[in-house]
């Protein structure tokens, strides 16, 4: 059996991995993984405020739209008003967007598809369980804390 320290010091290995994967992936294209993951749920769902694609990866409103205003920079995404209630403003993806995602493996899910298919059905599974359990009790344990209550927002995973 597995100790917390064990437990944690593997957590900590993977997500240093996963960052230098995705930092060294997604460098290539000029994009940092944050604003990959927006743009990954943007291609991947359409338009959308800026409050739900906050709330879709997991950080806070003026997190996001620092990222969006880089991205628009970038030309990889643009902002338009409704046309039917002219206070809301959706986040799309662009055509540029859409023609680098189609000549790279540029979005987020795809490129972890791919590191994920180096393992076998069951072993997928065993480990989306297993994180499914660990988000879990991180979730019940900060809220029973009450350390971050930005919890009960939604979360903020502090993307920049």
């Amino acid at each position: 059996m597995h100790g917390s320290n064990d437990i944690l010091m593997t957590y900590l290995r993977v997500s240093q991995h996963m960052s230098r994967l995705f930092r060294c992936h997604f460098g290539r294209l000029q994009l940092t993984f944050p604003q990959a993951l927006v743009l990954n749920v943007l291609g991947a769902e359409g338009p959308m405020p800026i409050s739900t694609l906050a709330e879709r990866t997991g950080s806070a409103n003026s997190t996001v739209s620092g990222i969006v205003d880089r991205l628009e920079k970038l030309e990889l995404a643009r902002r338009d008003r409704s046309g039917t209630d002219r206070r809301i403003i959706y986040v799309a993806v662009t055509d540029k967007y859409q023609t680098l995602r189609a000549k790279a493996e540029a979005d987020v899910g795809g490129y972890f598809a791919s590191v994920l298919s180096t393992m076998s059905p069951q072993d997928r599974d065993m480990v989306a369980q297993s994180l499914l359990r660990l988000d879990e009790a991180l979730l019940a344990k900060e809220r029973a804390d009450r350390l971050c209550p930005e919890s009960e927002e939604g979360g903020n995973r502090g993307l920049k």
